[in-house]
């Protein structure tokens, strides 16, 4: 059960009663691996894994690892993941960062009603036998499942006016 975030002010609980989170029926294929244990020193995103140095793996566990046929080092991959320990309880959050407050779906915040993390990183090696997918940086912390991988592709993920 995850725990209710400690609000900052300005943020705002979604009002009226909750719903129970029933399963949707997701299944966890793996773990991605992180030397990063607490939530405080964990890189807020992609770029500031790199300039840290955080690295880390995925462990694909073994009745999904024939599903990464077709990657090979050198691609980038979108690492989908279950947020287990975020709040799911915001609806207006205000980033330390950030004068006043703003919702939730325009965060990136793990705290959101379905703490799903989206991970881009590039694949170092990929070990087919063992499950196991170095990848250059990651922005989660250590054990946290995992959901699925998708590939990306500059040809249709990067829009043209970016």
């Amino acid at each position: 059960m995850p725990l209710p975030s400690s609000k900052r002010f300005g943020e705002v609980a979604f009002s009226g009663s909750q719903p129970t989170f029933d399963d949707a029926g997701l299944v966890f294929i793996g773990r991605i691996r992180s030397p990063v244990t607490d939530r405080a020193a964990c890189p807020k995103n992609r770029r500031a894994a790199l300039e840290a140095g955080v690295a880390g793996h995925l462990e694909v566990d073994r009745p999904w690892r024939e599903a990464l046929v077709g990657l090979k080092p050198g691609d980038h991959i979108f690492c989908l993941s279950w947020l287990h320990g975020s709040a799911r309880d915001l609806a207006l959050q205000k980033p330390r960062h950030a004068e006043t407050a703003r919702g939730t779906f325009s965060l990136r915040s793990p705290v959101r009603p379905n703490p799903i993390g989206l991970h881009l990183a590039e694949i170092l090696t990929l070990d087919m036998t063992t499950g196991i997918v170095e990848i250059d940086a990651i922005d989660s912390l250590d054990n946290t499942p995992l959901l699925d991988i998708k590939p990306y592709f500059a040809s249709v993920d990067r829009p043209a006016e970016a």
